[in-house]
């Protein structure tokens, strides 16, 4: 049982400002944050989350009331890790686009904005109030229906940070079609792939998209490569973003805009059951193939609700961002589902954090008065980096709360982000959670958890995470450290990997029965507190997104003139973690900036420019065990420029290659 003790946040808690007990560089709430926080002290925490590990099926039943049901549960949950079998909420009926508009609009609050847009050029936004979001939402919802869609149907959305997106969204749920959200970034052959493996009959992309000093990013162009194998679309809807021109196929392609403007207003949500499916988003594995997390109805939905809510500490009149990409869990949970199923005005962000300048984050938080402010790491380290002059032109004393996601946040970077812009009086939650569950697992609480840089602290109500040793037994106690897995389940959780029962068995339940498997590592402190300390798998973190090193692998090999390749992750002062290629070239085959360019360009081409390597090395062997494994562990060594512990390498067919390694060069 997680417990924290009151004496040390006693002698804290009324120093007026967000500050630290200096001999374990540990933060306090300010006593004014206790008056009307959802959660406003340690004891309630305790009390809430024992509450939650003891009956979790009462308290899941009790948090289940927040959102609207035309029918409710026959049984809270059926679970059997064994079998990788999971239900929530079982025979409960509800539709996810009526909870996140028409039910807001029903109580009162259709004039709300619902979603404030923030366009590339800080001149350009638009808000959209929840019943203006929700006429567009209908009137899409009957194109797609004219267009042959039906329940249970895959839809296809590729597109930047456009509102069209999050409208899309909530269309989809809205007649019970699946939505497949694919990052902007992604390349023609990645969005093929994607398509293929959900078969999706309908592909909703944009003319060409901005995102920066990017002026044209070939949406549509890169669309119509991917559509040239991918049998079962039947037509394509066209957003006119930019107005470039672009070809348009008769027969398959229609404009959004000129399919809405007719359009019928009048569009009933579909009931679905809570174990229907809502969405498929694909996340990279250690494999080459990414994986389709499968995301249902009702338990996603409340646990989505919930955390955004109490994480969150968000109040009804409240201006939440969070900086993230739809194309990622993150925007899809805490852009889209969370926000709105809670009538929160949330904004989308379409630009990025150093345009037209370094100070564009603080910009839009003062224009429109942000109160919780979720970014990542990444972002923070490359504004930190420029220096504060950025942030002291800025007020930035709307902000509440500040919130990190997709990696653990280092000391440096948390303690900047807690002086410099939460100006010592803005708790900061720090999250951990994956795409497959669906919603944060293990944060801090604003107003209630002590929090330590670098620490994700205690778990969310209802989760109940675990330490496993290599042979699976549970590391009791604290000061320890082991594989991070989950004993319990929670409504949130996937249900499986589209079309791969097997695989999501084989992937997360397989290696240690009876447990989630996250595939990270972690620490848990004196305290009880966790400390993510990364993947334990061969998937890195970049820029906390997960990328497979198999799959970059493959994409390097399809270079010309490549034999061989292997990558790890390095240490990145700006991503966290960066990609490192060591590649062997054919026989004859000299490395030259040709080589060099064309495995970039093929990397990009096979998945996208997030995923180019930041070094390269070309080896003219890498070092593999007399069965011809590849011993990464060595190569991570290299790339982390720690030659002095590489440990033992005797087991190596050919020793000789770890020198030959050590002295080579590097192209970056």
């Amino acid at each position: 049982m997680v417990c924290i003790q009151n004496a040390l946040i006693i002698k804290s808690l009324n120093k007026g400002k967000y500050t630290m007990v200096r001999d374990n560089n540990t933060y306090f709430p300010s006593s004014e944050w206790l008056e009307n926080a959802h959660v406003n002290s340690i004891d309630k925490y305790n009390e809430i989350y024992e509450e939650s590990i003891k009956g979790p099926d009462q308290f899941w039943a009790s948090v289940a009331d927040r959102i609207d049901w035309y029918k409710r549960w026959d049984k809270v949950s059926d679970v059997d890790y064994n079998e990788a079998k999971i239900s929530w909420y079982l025979n409960g009926k509800l539709n996810v686009s009526y909870n996140c508009l028409d039910r807001h609009i029903d109580s009162g609050n259709g004039d709300k904005t619902a979603i404030i847009w923030e366009g590339n050029d800080p001149s350009e936004d638009k808000k959209y109030t929840y019943s203006e979001l929700l006429v567009r939402v209908k009137k899409i919802a009957n194109v797609l229906k004219s267009l042959g869609v039906k329940k249970g149907d895959r839809v296809c959305l590729y597109m930047q940070m456009i509102p069209e997106l999050s409208i899309a969204m909530l269309a989809c749920c809205r007649i019970g079609a699946v939505h497949s959200v694919v990052f902007g970034a992604f390349s023609a052959d990645s969005l093929r792939d994607r398509i293929n493996d959900s078969s999706c009959k309908i592909l909703i992309t944009q003319d060409t998209g901005v995102r920066g000093v990017k002026n044209n990013i070939p949406m549509k162009e890169n669309a119509d490569k991917a559509l040239t194998n991918t049998p079962s679309i039947d037509s394509v809807v066209v957003v006119k973003r930019t107005g470039v021109d672009i070809e348009m196929v008769s027969g398959r392609d229609v404009w959004w805009h000129e399919e809405t403007i007719n359009a019928s207003e009048d569009c009933e949500p579909v009931e679905m059951d809570s174990e229907d499916p809502l969405f498929i988003l694909y996340t990279s594995g250690s494999t080459g193939k990414p994986k389709g997390v499968l995301h249902t109805s009702g338990g996603y939905l409340v646990y989505a609700s919930y955390t955004h809510e109490i994480i969150f500490d968000y109040k009804k009149n409240d201006v939440y961002w969070c900086t993230a990409d739809i194309g990622w869990i993150t925007g899809h949970s805490y852009i889209v589902y969370g926000p709105m199923s809670n009538g929160a005005t949330t904004i989308m962000f379409e630009g990025v954090p150093n345009y037209p300048d370094f100070g564009r984050f603080w910009d839009v938080v003062d224009k429109h008065k942000v109160n919780q402010f979720y970014t990542a790491p990444t972002a923070l380290r490359a504004l930190m980096k420029e220096g504060n002059t950025w942030v002291e032109s800025k007020n930035l004393s709307s902000l509440r709360i500040l919130g990190t996601v997709g990696e653990p946040i280092k000391e440096p970077e948390w303690k900047w982000y807690n002086k410099i812009i939460g100006k010592e009086n803005c708790p900061i939650v720090d999250t951990w959670w994956q795409t497959e569950t669906g919603g944060i697992l293990i944060s801090p609480l604003p107003a209630a958890t002590p929090t330590k840089p670098g620490s994700a602290t205690l778990p969310f109500f209802g989760i109940n995470p675990v330490l496993l040793s290599d042979e699976g037994e549970e590391i009791k106690g604290n000061n320890t450290q082991g594989l991070l897995a989950l004993k319990t389940s929670w409504p949130g959780q996937m249900r499986t990997i589209y079309g791969d029962h097997k695989r999501f068995f084989d992937t997360y339940f397989s290696q240690f029965r009876g447990y989630y498997f996250t595939g990270d590592g972690a620490k848990r402190d004196k305290d009880g507190y966790y400390w993510i300390t990364g993947r334990v798998d061969d998937v890195l973190n970049i820029s906390g997104h997960r990328i497979g090193t198999a799959e970059v692998e493959g994409a390097i090999g399809k270079a010309n003139g490549v034999a061989e390749a292997a990558v790890v992750g390095f240490p990145h002062d700006i991503k966290g973690q960066g990609i490192y290629a060591f590649v062997t070239l054919m026989t004859g085959v000299n490395s030259s900036e040709r080589i060099f360019e064309s495995i970039i360009s093929s990397v990009v081409k096979e998945i996208g420019p997030h995923a180019k390597p930041d070094k390269m090395q070309f080896a003219p062997a890498l070092p593999k065990t007399r069965s011809g494994k590849i011993m990464r562990r060595i190569l991570r060594k290299i790339a982390e420029n720690d030659v002095d512990s590489m440990g033992d390498i005797s087991t190596l067919a050919d020793p000789s290659v770890v020198e030959s390694l050590i002295k080579g060069s590097i192209q970056v």
